[in-house]
């Protein structure tokens, strides 16, 4: 029977399972092509460095361990730490699993980490990730605002002893220890062999996980990792994972859909077949902790009342939106971070978020209109056109204004100017938080130094200092951000709109799929069937 999905549901906010679950059976398994996985996936970054890579995160989660992990129901476990401790939430002291290699047979020890945090922090290295660890002390010095670093280690960094580091925040933060899991790949260590020569290294990292890799990076040519028999967590259910890249999801789907590929990411633009194209069991969809929104260009005085940017979020039937476009695959928004987060205050956004156009167009009114065309800004070549196609007419039909979509040449077009801010109207925005706390997509959004620059709105001093009592009391159920978000509904600086599922179709050598806290599959916890 086609048509169902299979859907997996946070119980207390989180879509995860642990990263050392599904053991293996001990088996080696070598040569049994029974136990290897196909992947259709981006050419990644052309540089596997874990500080350096950007999207390929099932291949980094399955050469590299974290130190730490969030499972099924919001704990926080550990993999290659022992404990990960704190009296003041400032001082943190990290503890390593005994016993554990590289892939290369050398010991992974406390300097290891030190030296791989050093290297990816150090501004003239340019690691894409860097900024993962930006509250560490002494990030500033080898990151000045101008002129060269002034040291090549920071100073919140200190080895104990082979199996013992400990890590000096610049402020209090209860969430480090769930910074350091799976998806921030700035904090997984490196051999020293690696600082011989980073760009060598890049092409094949060796790396402290369940796999290794046997095969390194060529542009648009397959990467190939397979049981690594000396690991010391929980052993990976298959032997073997080939990825194959692809220049776009719509032919990595076609080829799954011809028995190609195991598992492939869904195109957004096929959510609506999905359910012809696949039987009931190989469709599956994870909520993430992904979250899109509609911009605004605070830098526009037609957008200063709040009431125009209420009014707006109204106006659009996220409900209709998601059921026509995504296939009912996402959720719309009712907080300004997913509802899968620990904590998230669902519903804070109120009435806001609720579809009704005579009071929005009331709400508009009351503001004093709307002077002029709006223009919908958003990344051409993404598969947004239907979105923003839709909020354009919702804002013609319920608020009278000349709305139109326009989407950019690209992404480095849209993402200038929007730098730049030169857009006139609101905008694409989006954050996948990268572990799954309030914190993340907070800080990143809407902080004094946000990492989506212009993406969250006329930046608050109040959102600010909310931040940092939240980081300070904090604990791991996250309800410390609610009050954040109770002065981002008061401010409602950008329109919320949908938080994101992840979704996948698989072949039939595959039994179940689990996923992470960050939505992506657990590739090495791939439960196959019995061929």
């Amino acid at each position: 029977m086609k048509g169902l999905w299979k859907t997996a549901i946070a119980t207390t906010a989180l879509v995860a399972v642990a990263l050392t679950g599904c053991a293996s059976d001990g088996s080696d398994g070598s040569g049994d092509a029974s136990r290897e996985l196909v992947v259709g996936s981006a050419d990644p970054v052309p540089d596997l460095t874990p500080g350096r890579q950007s999207n390929a995160y099932g291949l980094m989660m399955s050469v590299f361990s974290p130190l730490t992990f969030l499972d099924a129901d919001g704990g926080l476990g550990y993999v290659a730490a022992e404990s990960v401790d704190s009296e003041d939430k400032a001082t943190w002291t990290v503890t390593l699993r005994d016993g554990w290699t590289f892939h290369d047979g050398t010991p992974v020890t406390a300097q290891d980490y030190v030296d791989s945090w050093n290297a990816v922090a150090l501004g003239t290295n340019a690691f894409a990730n860097s900024g993962q660890l930006a509250s560490i002390e002494g990030y500033a010095d080898l990151n000045p605002a101008e002129g060269e670093p002034t040291s090549d280690q920071m100073s919140g960094l200190e080895v104990v002893d082979d199996h013992v580091f400990t890590v000096s925040l610049t402020q209090p933060d209860s969430q480090f220890p769930v910074q350091l899991s799976q998806a921030q790949t700035a904090f997984y260590p490196m051999p020293q062999s690696a600082f011989d020569d980073l760009q060598a290294y890049g092409k094949k990292p060796i790396g402290n996980g369940p796999l290794a890799l046997t095969t390194e990076w060529v542009e648009g040519e397959p990467l190939v990792a397979e049981r690594f028999d000396e690991y010391k967590g929980e052993g990976s259910t298959v032997d073997k994972i080939t990825w194959v890249p692809y220049s776009d999801r719509l032919t990595a789907y076609t080829d799954a859909l011809a028995g190609n590929l195991d598992l492939t990411a869904l195109p957004a633009t096929r959510a609506m077949q999905v359910s012809d194209d696949f039987d009931e069991e190989n469709i599956y969809s994870f909520s993430a902790p992904g979250m899109n929104y509609l911009g605004i260009p605070f830098w526009d005085e037609r957008f200063s009342d709040v009431r125009v940017r209420q009014a707006i979020s109204m106006a659009i039937d996220r409900s209709t939106i998601n059921d026509t476009i995504y296939g009912g695959l996402n959720k719309p928004a009712t907080a300004w971070t997913p509802a899968v987060m620990p904590g998230n205050p669902d519903g804070v956004c109120g009435e806001y978020c609720e579809y009704d156009p005579d009071a929005a167009a009331a709400l508009l009114q009351e503001a004093g209109g709307f002077d002029g065309e709006l223009t919908i800004h958003f990344p051409g070549g993404a598969g947004h056109e239907d979105l923003f196609n839709a909020i354009a007419n919702y804002l013609r039909q319920n608020l009278g204004i000349e709305a139109v979509a326009r989407p950019s040449v690209g992404w480095a077009e849209f993402s200038e100017a929007r730098n730049a801010q030169t857009l006139d109207g609101p905008f694409f925005s989006r954050w996948g938080a990268l572990y799954p706390s309030q914190q993340s997509t907070l800080r990143a959004m809407f902080s004094s130094a946000p990492v989506c620059n212009n993406c969250g709105g006329a930046l608050s001093p109040d959102v600010d200092a909310a931040l940092k009592q939240a980081d300070l009391t904090g604990g791991e159920d996250g309800t410390a951000y609610a009050e954040v978000q109770r002065i981002l509904a008061e401010d409602f600086p950008i329109v919320p709109l949908f938080d994101e599922s992840y979704n996948y179709v698989t072949s039939d050598h595959i039994e179940k799929l689990t996923a992470s806290g960050v939505g992506e599959p657990i590739l090495t916890e791939i439960v196959l069937t019995d061929d």
